[in-house]
């Protein structure tokens, strides 16, 4: 039965069905700006986010988690604080923002947003989980 609904779900969020045989899936959807949080096929959350603003880009696609911070700062943008952060592609990273005010529209530099609180939730479920039992699965 979860892997119908999976499928369902799958096809349409346009989210490759391979992401099964991950226990935790995280699918950022740009066009909505939330991130929807699935733990062994079952939705768990759905939280509005921020992604990359006018002239700065969110890379599309499917990873694991690459490493994991607690509290990272931005070398490069002015020592930003990033709480929680989960880096799935380069720079790229999944964190908590104090500016919970612009989730739900893009505001980032390429990263994706959450309420530090969300962002926490998150962090915690992926060490729990894994990162190698995690996938992140950014899309239009």
């Amino acid at each position: 039965m979860y892997r119908a609904l999976f499928i369902a779900v799958s096809l349409i969020w346009a989210v490759p069905v391979p992401t099964w045989a991950a226990s935790l899936v995280a699918n950022v959807n740009i066009s909505t700006q939330t991130m929807t949080v699935m733990k062994h096929g079952r939705i768990i959350h759905q939280w509005r986010v921020s992604t990359a603003r006018k002239g700065y880009v969110t890379p599309r696609g499917s990873w694991r988690p690459t490493r994991m911070h607690k509290m990272w700062y931005s070398r490069k943008y002015d020592m930003s604080p990033m709480p929680y952060s989960v880096f799935y592609h380069g720079g790229y990273a999944i964190h908590g923002t104090s500016a919970v005010k612009r989730l739900g529209k893009p505001a980032s530099h390429g990263c994706v947003r959450l309420d530090t609180a969300n962002a926490k939730r998150f962090y915690s479920l992926v060490k729990e989980i894994g990162p190698k039992n995690t996938r992140i699965i950014v899309s239009n």
